[in-house]
């Protein structure tokens, strides 16, 4: 959304950002595409540079929608990395100079063999049941009934 509105016009920056809110949010691809366009229609002569950033990273944006609903929030914000780069920024301020690169690396190494611990063995931040099962399910569906010919094996 920054580097959106950093190439949007001032006038416009709360205008664009309701819009393109929506969008995000979407529950599914063609709501999404349904909103793109309206957005495009509304914004393209006002704003066509802001319409090709968005455009060039919607796709990857809009990947979580792939995903179960229950996942999508958590998954389409960068929380979880902005918390591990805040516990290494923490760890990193106690140490203040590290003699060579090797040390920064191990030190680097043991706040993320800490952090996967802790995401291993303490509570869930994501359940990924529903995922699990959605994907069985589109497996199954997508798998053909045996022929006869292979089921006398």
């Amino acid at each position: 959304m920054r580097n959106i509105l950093d190439v949007a016009p001032k006038v416009v920056h709360s205008v664009l950002h309701a819009h393109i809110r929506p969008i995000f949010e979407a529950s599914d691809w063609a709501t999404a595409q349904t909103l793109w366009d309206t957005l495009v229609k509304d914004f393209g002569q006002q704003s066509p540079q802001a319409l090709a950033v968005l455009e060039d990273g919607l796709d990857d944006a809009l990947a979580v929608l792939q995903l179960p609903e229950a996942l999508r929030q958590r998954l389409r914000t960068t929380n979880g990395v902005e918390r591990l780069n805040q516990e290494i920024r923490r760890r990193e301020r106690a140490i203040r100079i590290f003699p060579n690169r090797e040390s920064a690396v191990r030190l680097l190494g043991a706040v993320l063999l800490e952090q996967h611990e802790a995401w291993t063995t303490g509570p869930r931040y994501l359940n990924l049941t529903t995922y699990w099962a959605q994907k069985r399910a589109q497996t199954a569906a997508e798998t053909p009934p045996p022929t006869a010919d292979e089921s006398v094996v």
